[in-house]
């Protein structure tokens, strides 16, 4: 029965890649308040290409944010349920203008198709509707499909929504269609993620502006003392300098140098910072990076000592991190490490658990079967992820009796989030038929 699925994918990948683009064209920015109602024309597409795929059932739900999209399909008598996750809200393009071509006009260019959302994430909602349809609607398993709405905003609202329709979303295999591949032609199951935790600090050492003629060598201004504090952070050679913060080893691969550098966009000169491999410092250890500062512009600068100024500290905390002990500890040392006496105040702000799969046993086995194949038998690798999923820990929370799969359709240049945004079609490909082969082989489970 799978190879004639397979066959059938073949035939309807020219529709399943024309159904994408036109997702694509819809600008779904769920942080954006006034591209409300393209989010919910997104959530309606996405709703009426489930329909027309077959799905019995099929509701546009909403927990105050970002609206979502359920499908079920009943599961044949003895066979499993698997959950299909992806979402349908993207992230801002930036400056459009530094794109190549339109962000929201899907446009193939070589072996790619660019866009926002073009992979990150609605080609996991195609995929997810590539491996329906190429069942023609009738797999041999439970299928639902869960496409979220405000993923890249938070998924303030997932909790409410696997609470309120549990019984719905309830599976025995959860794909989460996410992440992405070691690389093209190498296909992967993403087995840990790290978490994150952020927050502002600000500095104030005067109560207003002094002109830096009359003080200046008296006292310190806010700035200096914040770009002091900040360099605390990290010990000489780059390792991360908080105490009593979680680190790991990560899988024996080895990431080419070539590859890190091309990838990563490192300018020519700047040296690697830490300790341990490049895959230990990417997926198993805490990172931390300071990613805004408020202070006077050089435009609008002038000769006084700045009284205030404060700065975002974003931390990557490593798979078994207690997340709000790694919190803690980011506070404590941004409060007793300031120079000169100083006032210091904290304010912690978002924070998502990191999390590593145990990824052991029959559906797992079943999905790297299912790459091998679709790979052409290409052995799949466990890899980890750098950035944080969240929510992926909600969904283990309520259903831990499920086995949850993080796959994807990303590679490394992808470049979600950025800028020329883009899409390996043949790679998709690939992910469209390692689906559709996955669904058949949990039913022989």
């Amino acid at each position: 029965m799978s190879q004639a699925a397979v066959q059938r994918l073949h035939s309807i990948m020219p529709s399943v890649l024309a159904d994408l683009k036109n997702l694509v064209r819809i600008p779904s920015v769920g942080a954006d308040p006034s591209r409300a109602e393209d989010v919910r024309r997104s959530a309606d597409t996405v709703a009426a290409l489930l329909r027309e795929a077959g799905f019995a059932e099929v509701d546009v739900v909403s927990a105050g944010g970002g609206p979502a999209v359920i499908a079920n399909h009943p599961a044949p008598p003895g066979a499993p349920t698997v959950l299909l996750y992806a979402h349908h809200d993207v992230q801002p393009t930036g400056d459009p203008a530094a794109w190549t071509s339109s962000p929201f006009e899907p446009t193939e260019r070589g072996e790619r198709l660019y866009g926002r959302g073009a992979a990150d994430d609605k080609a996991g909602i195609a995929a997810h509707l590539a491996a329906f349809r190429a069942w023609d609607g009738q797999p041999p398993v439970g299928v639902t499909v869960f496409v979220e709405g405000e993923e890249e905003s938070g998924s303030a609202g997932l909790g409410t929504l696997l609470d309120t329709y549990r019984d719905r979303l309830a599976a025995d295999v959860i794909v989460i269609a996410d992440s992405g591949n070691w690389d093209i032609g190498t296909p992967a199951l993403t087995t840990t993620l790290r978490g994150l935790v952020d927050c502002v600090v600000e500095v104030e050492t005067l109560e207003h502006a002094v002109h830096s003629g009359m003080w200046g060598g008296v006292f310190p201004d806010a700035l200096s003392v914040l770009v002091r504090l900040l360099a605390t952070l990290h010990e000489d050679d780059g390792e991360v300098a908080v105490k009593g913060l979680h680190a790991g080893e990560a899988a024996d691969v080895v990431y080419p140098e070539d590859r890190l550098v091309s990838e990563s966009g490192v300018l020519e000169g700047v040296e690697q910072i830490g300790s341990g491999s490049v895959v230990d410092r990417l997926w198993t250890k805490p990172a931390i990076s300071v990613i805004g500062i408020d202070a006077p512009t050089v435009a609008d600068s002038s000769n006084t000592l700045v009284p205030r100024a404060r700065a975002k500290v974003s931390m990557r905390i490593a798979p078994g991190s207690d997340t709000d002990a790694s919190m803690d500890a980011l506070v404590e040392h941004l409060q007793t490490h300031a120079p000169w006496g100083a006032r210091v105040t904290v304010t912690p702000n978002d924070r998502g658990d990191a999390y590593a799969i145990d990824a052991q046993g029959p559906a797992y086995d079943a999905a790297r079967a299912a790459f091998r194949e679709a790979w052409g038998g290409v052995e799949p690798i466990d890899m980890g992820v750098g950035g944080s999923i969240p929510f992926i820990a909600e969904f283990a929370d309520r259903y831990p009796a499920a086995a949850v799969l993080v796959t994807g359709v990303e590679d490394p240049d992808t470049r979600a989030h950025g800028i020329d945004e883009g899409l390996h079609l043949g790679e998709f490909a690939r992910v469209c038929e390692a689906e559709t082969l996955l669904l058949g082989k949990l039913a022989e489970l």
